[in-house]
């Protein structure tokens, strides 16, 4: 029985772990508005990140039509 309970508990976890995995990875965003110095929205403007920490070292976006990227 003690066995029988074992691989229960084990099947249990890794039932988990594989449900959890594909959603454990980093959800991070940045956005923000590209204004310029009088306050109006620059939409069109290419809006550049880079990191070490992303896989692709770099990543670009281009602002909406009220200058917003995600």
């Amino acid at each position: 029985m003690k066995r029988l309970q074992q691989l229960a508990c084990f099947l249990s976890i890794a039932a988990l772990a594989l449900w959890v995995a594909p959603n454990a990875r980093a959800q991070s965003s940045i956005s923000g508005t590209v204004k310029d110095p009088s306050g109006a929205a620059m939409p069109g403007v290419s809006v550049e990140i880079s990191s070490p920490a992303l896989i692709e070292k770099s990543r670009s976006v281009t602002t909406d039509g009220a200058g917003r990227f995600t």
